[in-house]
């Protein structure tokens, strides 16, 4: 497996924008979604990512309920001056309906949540804030609006938005720079490439690739979700997860398990190191966010952005997303591509 010492570094949105690690690492999974949580485990693999060079560090309000951003506040203390934050808005949940989830982008939600962010996560200033999901209903100036007069506060540096079109990402970035677009995007999940990668290339907005391990399902860790994950973990609900999606997608793999052997990698490092790429290929910066809640897992993923693919490699790889068979989501409406189709 190919190991790591420090990744490089990049600029988020430009030559202004805040300086990370070319990986970040994504928070979900410590606190809910995939299961049961070694917290001990969970804090080394920070402690880890921060001796890797992986600084930006991903969470958002609706992760545990806020339970997540309250569980990283310790680590920011201890590491402020070395952690980019990234948190989100626009989810709402209710306490009386664990089911339930709601999408809010009014300006009054998104100044009571950044608030309330700010105060579980311990800081004074959000680095990066996201609006997590767009409501149609909203105007979008109206939203970024809001949000730019957080920036204007002292409140938060950076803007970035998730799962939206290319056309919203230039309305959006009119009424206020947006620094980062974070989407799902990996070997199983393309549709970002629509319209919302090029506008983020055209624009010098970083993208931020959300599930580039296909949660979990391009490193071979599972082959049906249905049958082998905890009655806690998400990924039972997921279509592409289990049945018979499952067992289409997991033949799906086999180039991956390929390209690995013949570099002496995991299938998980050749699907990073394929999403690390497109970077190249789009001609933008591109910063993807793999979650884990072990430190070998971190090294690991953060090891991938050192490999290479070759041109013969990537025109392997290429076809797997047009074969995927199921949607990202049950509800695919509050993605972008539910609003292109």
């Amino acid at each position: 497996m190919t190991s790591v010492t420090r990744i490089d570094s990049v600029r988020l949105g430009g030559q202004d924008g805040p300086e990370v690690g070319v990986q970040g690492f994504g928070a979900m999974g410590i606190s809910e979604f995939y299961g049961d949580t070694d917290e001990a485990a969970a804090r080394d693999t920070l402690d880890a990512a921060l001796e890797a060079g992986v600084t930006l560090i991903d969470t958002a309000d609706i992760y545990g309920s806020g339970a997540n951003e309250e569980f990283l506040a310790p680590f920011l203390a201890a590491h402020r001056d070395e952690v980019t934050l990234a948190t989100k808005f626009a989810i709402e949940r209710r306490a009386d309906d664990p089911t339930y989830r709601g999408v809010r982008n009014d300006p009054a939600y998104i100044k009571k949540a950044a608030e309330d962010s700010l105060r579980r996560l311990g800081i004074e200033t959000i680095d990066l804030y996201y609006m997590h999901r767009r409501d149609p209903e909203i105007p979008l100036a109206e939203s970024v609006g809001a949000m730019a007069e957080l920036v204007q506060e002292g409140k938060v540096r950076f803007l970035g938005l998730s799962e939206v079109t290319g056309h919203e990402l230039r309305e959006a970035h009119a009424v206020h720079p947006i620094t980062a677009l974070q989407s799902e995007w990996s070997l199983f999940s393309r549709d970002v490439e629509r319209s919302a990668v090029g506008a983020a290339a055209e624009l010098g907005v970083t993208f931020v690739p959300y599930s580039p391990l296909g949660r979990g399902f391009l490193t071979g860790a599972f082959a049906d979700a249905g049958k082998e994950l905890s009655g806690g973990d998400f990924r039972k609900y997921q279509p592409r997860f289990t049945g018979e999606n499952a067992e289409r997608n997991a033949a799906l793999l086999d180039p991956v398990r390929k390209i690995a052997a013949a570099h002496g990698t995991t299938p998980a490092q050749i699907a990073l190191a394929w999403v690390q790429q497109r970077a190249a290929v789009h001609g933008l910066t591109v910063v993807p966010i793999p979650g884990t809640r072990k430190r070998s897992r971190l090294l690991e993923n953060a090891a991938a952005t050192g490999i290479t693919l070759t041109t013969a490699e990537l025109a392997e790889l290429e076809p797997i997303a047009g074969l995927v068979a199921g949607d990202r989501y049950p509800d695919m409406r509050f993605t972008s591509v539910g609003r292109e189709v």
